[in-house]
């Protein structure tokens, strides 16, 4: 029996929708960091090395560096690979964060605070939204972040926001609106990254400090993936529709690339941030009763 015949004008239609879909999120899986980020600042300290592959920076007593992406973007899942300042890093400070511009602007951050040889990093991670910030949770990792690569993740979707190391999630930041608590939702944001000098609080309060005999320290961006929501002059090249789209998925569906639009925890994926919660967490905003006199914030008061 002869094949059917297929024109390539009613392939071209079929597949219409599905190229539409696609067009609508921005998606980059092979890191090109010359393509996607450029270098602001440190006058030469920040590196793209290996065709793209690698972006190095560096601080010294002069100055740190830092870089941050030509796009903006309002929703997406962020993957970036790091590789922390060895040896003794007290009082530095390496970053990597989504932010907007503005005296209310809003934030998503990582921010590793170095320590002296033989103690942890201490993982400090923080939500802004409308300019308020002071929703302070700090972590240690289960593994030593200068030996090799790890992957440190941004969920941000209109429903939460999910701090993920290696795939494992540590934090969920949720849309509670509906109580009066503001969610970064509506102000484009970039990603950033940094290296720089802050020994006056980053490590034991400040009592440790930079030890500039052992600079230049190096911290390493060896890949990175987006699937994001790009923003430009004419909005988000997301539509309304997918942006307020109610339906949900499990953190481990991969049905499709725009699944982390309406990403949730999974049983899985939330006794593991449980374990990590449990067994490395080392500071909540939200148990801190003596920070907040007049009360704690009212998302600490939501189960």
């Amino acid at each position: 029996m002869a094949r059917p015949h297929t024109s390539l004008g009613s392939l071209a239609f079929l597949l219409l929708p599905l190229l539409l879909l696609a067009a609508n999120f921005m998606s980059t899986n092979a890191s090109d960091f010359n393509k996607n980020f450029r270098v602001t600042w440190g006058d030469g300290r920040g590196k793209i090395l290996n065709n793209g592959k690698l972006l190095t920076l560096s601080l010294d007593k002069i100055s740190g560096s830092g870089f941050e992406s030509k796009n903006q973007y309002l929703f997406g899942k962020i993957d970036m690979q790091i590789k922390l300042v060895p040896g003794d890093s007290a009082g530095t400070v390496t970053t990597y964060y989504l932010s907007s511009i503005g005296s209310n602007h809003d934030e998503i951050d990582f921010e590793f605070l170095g320590n002296q040889s033989g103690q942890p990093y201490t993982l400090h991670t923080n939500v802004f939204s409308q300019g308020k910030g002071n929703r302070e949770q700090q972590f240690h990792l289960w593994f030593d972040p200068t030996a090799d690569f790890h992957t440190y993740s941004v969920l941000w979707n209109p429903q939460r926001i999910i701090f993920s190391v290696d795939g494992t999630p540590l934090r969920e930041f949720k849309n509670m609106e509906s109580i009066g608590v503001p969610f970064p939702k509506s102000q484009p944001m970039r990603i950033y990254a940094s290296l720089w000098n802050a020994d006056d609080w980053a490590t034991q309060g400040g009592r440790i400090k930079t030890d500039w005999t052992k600079a230049p320290f190096t911290a390493s961006y060896g890949g990175f993936s987006m699937n994001a929501c790009k923003w430009t002059s004419r909005g988000s090249s997301c539509t309304a529709s997918q942006s307020s789209a109610s339906t949900t998925s499990t953190a481990t569906s991969r049905s499709s690339s725009n699944s982390w639009m309406n990403q949730e925890l999974d049983s899985t994926s939330q006794e593991r941030m449980n374990w990590v919660r449990k067994n490395y967490m080392i500071y909540n905003y939200c148990t801190d009763k003596g920070r907040f006199s007049q009360g704690l914030p009212p998302e600490c008061n939501v189960s």
